[in-house]
């Protein structure tokens, strides 16, 4: 049986307490996420976010955001351009490491203006530092998206 030096038992320690830190914050995400909370998702995105989600002029609820408040905006912007009753969305996986997150799931709603539905499979890639999310990589089926959103 290997024994550990402290260091390398501090080493395990420091990396578990950080992960347990990133799964909290991105469980707290995820619970103001569903409950439509924009005041606490400002709270926990950083001031400048790393933002990805594939540009789709098709989308009006898809754009270029970097701040804590544009980023909460976007859920506000999902409820205006979708029929709320119909979304949904299914988290199967929930991986961390460390100050990273990966989530895995599927999603689907239906478009207001149009009322034609989508759906897909989702990877969200999120990362915290200091009780924030500071990425947020969202990798989703975009013509399926922007196929609904087309008149």
């Amino acid at each position: 049986m290997p024994v550990q030096s402290p260091a390398t038992a501090s080493s395990a320690v420091t990396a578990s307490s950080v992960a347990e830190a990133t799964r909290a914050v991105v469980q707290e995400f995820l619970t103001a996420r569903v409950a439509g909370d924009t005041g606490r998702l400002v709270e926990l995105f950083a001031d400048e976010v790393d933002w990805l989600l594939a540009e789709n002029v098709a989308v009006p609820w898809i754009r270029p955001r970097s701040t804590a408040a544009e980023c909460a905006a976007q859920f506000t912007d999902l409820m205006k351009y979708t029929v709320p009753e119909n979304a949904r969305a299914t988290v199967d996986t929930f991986l961390v490491d460390g100050t990273d997150a990966v989530l895995m799931g599927h999603v689907s709603g239906t478009v207001r203006a149009t009322g034609k539905s989508f759906e897909g499979p989702f990877a969200l890639h999120l990362t915290v530092e200091d009780g924030r999310v500071t990425r947020h990589h969202l990798y989703e089926n975009s013509l399926s998206i922007a196929e609904a959103c087309t008149p």
